[in-house]
């Protein structure tokens, strides 16, 4: 009887392990793999360079219902899949939760995308080299032209100002659309004491964009540290048009090396 369960137990095992995986876009209508391929290497990619670590996320809008956004379910980028990813309506709350944990700052991505139908990427992270400009009067400016985003302006939120002592974290739509209105019309916002938020027109470009600004947050503080006056570049809009076009170039070193790590 032991033996007959035991080798009960291994065809079982060998069932699972060799069933085809099931993917999440099964319960997501309409909407292409290649989206939440997108959302599952930008998520490790900016755990690969270091921009986040368990903490940070990255959405993108639903391209078949634009008022809602898909997001991992509550993860640390590193580890996210395709079968993580969940869709949530316009007010972040998921359409289908399953049990599963949601992220509780979802309500910055919710946000964004009411507020700026020009935004189908968002991602919020802890970045290090960011932090200290978000609690200094020393603004955030483009020092080199990979980051040229910034010549537009990088706004800093300090949710003290409106709520009062919390516990820093967007956790309603009331803070999200106070973030929101701070990040305006820009690509970039920071978080006092918190992070930043980058936004862009897909996925690629808000990682991009998150990445580059924690690199010249890096080389703004070194150059400051000089001691003497600093120089910053007055090229921000070509230099920003002229990333827009290689920007594959990076994406595709980065999701080559992610996906390296992943084993494909």
């Amino acid at each position: 009887m032991h033996k007959i369960s035991h080798l009960a137990a291994v065809a079982i095992t060998l069932l699972l392990l060799t069933a085809p995986p099931s993917h999440a876009q099964e319960t997501i209508p309409n909407v292409p793999h290649e989206l939440l391929d997108d959302i599952v290497v930008g998520s490790r990619i900016l755990a690969d360079l270091g921009v986040v670590d368990g903490f940070g996320h990255v959405s993108v809008r639903n391209p078949a219902n634009p008022s809602h956004f898909l997001m991992s379910r509550s993860l640390a980028p590193a580890l996210v899949t395709a079968n993580d990813i969940m869709e949530f309506d316009e007010n972040g709350e998921p359409v289908d939760a399953r049990g599963r944990t949601v992220f509780l700052e979802r309500f910055i991505h919710a946000a964004i995308y009411r507020a700026r139908p020009d935004v189908m990427a968002v991602v919020h992270t802890h970045s290090p080299g960011v932090i200290p400009f978000s609690v200094s009067k020393t603004p955030l400016r483009p020092l080199f032209h990979n980051a040229a985003f910034l010549a537009a302006g990088a706004p800093v939120w300090d949710i003290g100002k409106e709520f009062g002592p919390t516990n820093m974290l967007v956790s309603n739509n009331a803070i999200g659309n106070a973030l929101a209105t701070a990040l305006g019309n820009k690509s970039i916002v920071l978080m006092r004491g918190h992070g930043d938020v980058a936004v862009g027109s897909a996925v690629k470009v808000a990682v991009f964009r998150a990445y580059y600004t924690d690199v010249n947050a890096k080389l703004q503080a070194q150059a400051i540290g000089l001691g003497s006056e600093v120089t910053y570049p007055e090229e921000g809009a070509k230099a920003d048009a002229v990333n827009m076009v290689i920007m594959d170039r990076v994406w595709n070193l980065w999701k080559l090396r992610v996906q390296a790590l992943m084993g494909k």
